[in-house]
């Protein structure tokens, strides 16, 4: 009897190191994957900010370096001359600032009724699935609708249409920015809002649109900083002027079209203008998002 269970005893050890050897065995090499893994992620890391620092580099050296005082008085130039951006800089500025304040209301009013009226009717459903379509399509369809709508009927090219099409590049962000910030507001809020007898837009305004201000604000934000860059839509829509003009119904320079003329030429003072351009829009967008970045982090 006890001969059987010394026997038992020794086959139950060997089965359990057998065992522990196995597991120790897969964890080696469960190991050695999530290594591999890890090694993988981190070379691609430093593959992407390997460019994203040369670009910044280049872009800091060449943009520095064709910044003057007359970059930022004086008329973009003709080849080998004398001059500077503020035609196109006054057309960025313009046509994004109208391009938000036309699409900012609409964006934050949709998002509104999405999260807080109509969250699972037809007309939600059908709302957010055109409005996932505008934010995946390319900025380029959206000049080409323009130019269709509000350029081809009239045969010319406007800063009117440049405020449509970058306007139409807002609405979708904001409104899926705005919906994303309600939903996040607990729903005590809103039922002791009511328990105390306040109307529902009363606490849209007061309650939930307040503790979602920062996140909205952020959206508008990053939407800013999308158009502050697009290039295509104007080019079908406000193409170019070389010349200062305040007229919504005439070509209008901005600094992205401007910039890619510029760039393509080969003249040297266009080259330098064209960067000093590249640097004036990434110091732009830089503080705009530094700017969304400090607004998440600031309490209601």
């Amino acid at each position: 009897m006890s001969a059987t269970i010394n026997n038992a005893a020794e086959v139950g050890a060997s089965g359990s190191t057998a065992g522990y050897a196995a597991r120790a065995q897969k964890f080696a090499s469960r190991k050695r994957v999530d290594q591999l893994a890890t090694g993988l992620a981190l070379l691609a890391m430093a593959f992407g900010l390997f460019w994203l620092f040369w670009i910044l580099i280049q872009t800091v050296v060449l943009g520095v370096g064709g910044l003057s005082l007359a970059t930022l008085t004086e008329m973009t130039p003709g080849p080998n001359e004398e001059g500077g951006l503020a035609n196109a800089i006054y057309g960025s500025c313009l046509m994004v600032g109208l391009a938000t304040f036309i699409g900012t209301p609409i964006g934050i009013m949709a998002g509104i009724y999405l999260a807080e009226f109509d969250r699972s009717g037809w007309l939600a459903n059908v709302t957010r699935f055109v409005n996932d379509i505008l934010l995946s399509a390319p900025s380029i369809v959206i000049g080409l609708f323009v130019y269709a709508i509000a350029v081809n009927p009239v045969h010319t090219f406007s800063a009117f249409a440049g405020v449509l099409a970058l306007a139409l590049i807002v609405i979708p962000v904001v409104i899926r920015t705005t919906e994303n910030m309600l939903q996040l507001v607990p729903p005590g809020l809103r039922e002791a809002a009511y328990a105390l007898g306040s109307p529902k837009w009363k606490v849209i305004i007061s309650i939930t649109l307040k503790s979602a201000r920062a996140g909205v604000i952020t959206g508008v934000l990053l939407a800013v900083a999308r158009i502050a860059g697009e290039t295509a839509p104007l080019l079908f829509t406000a193409l170019s002027n070389q010349f200062w003009t305040s007229s919504l119904g005439q070509p209008m320079a901005s600094l992205p079209v401007t910039i890619f003329k510029f760039a393509m030429s080969p003249y040297e003072n266009w080259q330098k203008l064209a960067w000093a351009g590249v640097f004036l829009i990434t110091l732009a967008v830089l503080g705009l998002n530094i700017a969304a970045r400090v607004l998440t982090r600031v309490k209601s």
